[in-house]
């Protein structure tokens, strides 16, 4: 398992050397990278897929105090010394947070994003003291991740005039950060698409892979 230093910490990773565009992949709280084995197995050989661990996450370096904004710098750090960009970046979930800050601020980083079941908001009330009770149950890094959630501030605003090509991928069935919310993000950015999927909830990426892959594809192509 290769790792690299990057933004003072020690991220893991897995590089499938594709020879294609590069394609990083960005996790959901609570999880790692390998909730994209799927799409690392539809994309790995088109393209040089990219996942990896954020910090305080699973065999990246522990953290005890994150934020949303260093995660995103993280992502780019990832990005600059692996000599990746412009990248297709993927987000479910708190990845999706992450790409849309380098969206918004590391646009030449970029050459789209795709965001699943994610939010471009700061977190719902009735969101936070499940997210926090949760990890309580873990460990006092995945707390520290779940407070980056919970108190990240909203980057809708920033999204505004943003032109990097972007596909928002929604789940019918999300209870966390449902399509409403993907919505708010594909009427404030351009050049986006929306689409709604149904029969799955928030971790979408993993829950039906095969329908996100085939509009992962058709959005790669596209860009």
């Amino acid at each position: 398992m290769p790792t690299i230093e990057v933004n003072g910490t020690m991220l893991a990773y897995d590089d499938t050397g594709g020879d294609g565009p590069a394609v990083v992949f960005s996790h959901s709280l609570f999880f790692d990278r390998t909730m994209f084995e799927a799409q690392v197995a539809r994309f790995g050989r088109a393209y040089r897929v990219v996942t990896y661990d954020h910090r305080g996450q699973g065999a990246s370096a522990r953290s005890t105090s994150l934020d949303m904004d260093t995660l995103a710098e993280d992502a780019a750090g990832l990005i600059e010394a692996l000599d990746l960009g412009p990248c297709h970046v993927v987000g479910n979930s708190m990845g999706g947070f992450v790409a849309l800050r380098l969206v918004a601020r590391r646009p030449e980083l970029i050459r789209s994003a795709a965001v699943l079941a994610s939010s471009a908001d700061e977190e719902q009330a009735e969101n936070v003291q499940v997210l926090l009770d949760h990890a309580r149950t873990l460990d006092e890094s995945a707390l520290a991740a779940a407070e980056a959630v919970v108190r990240r501030k909203g980057v809708l605003g920033e999204l505004v005039g943003t032109t990097v090509p972007l596909l928002v991928l929604s789940a019918a069935e999300d209870q966390v950060y449902g399509p409403e919310l993907s919505q708010r993000i594909a009427d404030t950015a351009s050049n986006v698409q929306h689409v709604t999927v149904k029969r799955a909830g928030n971790s979408l990426a993993a829950e039906r892979p095969d329908a996100v892959n085939d509009l992962l594809a058709i959005h790669f192509e596209a860009t």
